[in-house]
């Protein structure tokens, strides 16, 4: 029996209006004919349903495009993925020979590393590789120092889940969403100058791991060679990753990772 080669996902991470909806758009626009399945955790400004999809040259029809998407939606996806994230997982593991590649766009408060995590696991780890975490930067935020284009939307976003983090700063999320990342997206580029730019290049190298590589966007459009196919397996550095988290958990009693995952699930 033929062997199958582990499914490649890619994790886009980043602020609401960051533009990582832009970019995942940008990548089905692009597809160039690969099968692709959409986790999406939130919509974002522009967003991801099956309508878009089916406008996206995904090499499927329109109703296999409908059955390509799923959303969690309604929660930060963090600590309990295995209640809601393994299950979608589960499907897409027994789907992998009709898919070449799964894209998971977070939510905008998400922290990148439990999720990543959870590729470790037995069942998804034989099946699944974790290809990159893109974090998406909205450079004219950084610049601003405010680091998100909307932190009045994300205070709010924080308050209305009890399970999210109310206490650390947008800095310390930004930090974390980096510690992450296999490739760095500065989006909106075209909207600083050079001045402001080299600001943010200098802000995201302080809280980079080493030789993960930083390219500039406008509004996400980049060649998907970049995107895909990087090969990083995530899943098998992530413990080294320290972030911020991490440090405001150690020592306690609980888990390092408190926050939940999606609150509820809809898979179309």
């Amino acid at each position: 029996m033929k062997t199958l080669a582990k499914l490649p996902v890619t994790i886009v991470t980043g602020f609401l209006g960051s533009g990582k909806t832009t970019l995942l758009r940008h990548m089905l626009d692009n597809a160039q004919g690969r099968r692709i399945a959409v986790i999406v955790n939130e919509f974002g400004e522009l967003g991801i349903d099956g309508e878009i999809l089916k406008q996206c040259s995904i090499g499927c029809t329109e109703e296999e495009a409908t059955g390509r998407v799923y959303e969690l939606a309604n929660g930060c996806l963090c600590c309990t993925v295995q209640e809601e994230f393994f299950p979608v997982m589960r499907e897409l593991v027994a789907r992998r020979g009709d898919l070449d590649h799964i894209l998971i766009e977070t939510s905008g408060l998400a922290l990148p590393k439990p999720l990543v995590q959870a590729f470790q696991w037995p069942e998804i780890r034989n099946a699944c590789t974790v290809d990159a975490v893109i974090t998406v930067v909205d450079s004219p935020a950084v610049a601003a120092g405010t680091f998100a284009a909307y932190p009045d939307q994300v205070d709010a976003q924080r308050k209305l889940d009890p399970n999210l983090d109310h206490e650390s700063p947008l800095h310390e999320l930004f930090a974390d969403q980096l510690a992450s990342a296999d490739l760095v997206v500065l989006n909106k580029a075209d909207l600083i100058d050079a001045e402001g730019l080299a600001k943010v290049r200098a802000e995201v190298a302080e809280e980079l791991p080493p030789a993960v590589k930083v390219i500039e966007a406008s509004s996400g459009k980049l060649p998907l060679e970049v995107l895909l196919g990087v090969g990083a397996e995530s899943e098998a550095h992530i413990d080294g990753r320290r972030t911020h988290h991490d440090s405001h958990h150690d020592g306690d009693d609980h888990d390092d990772h408190d926050h939940d995952a999606f609150d509820s699930i809809s898979i179309d």
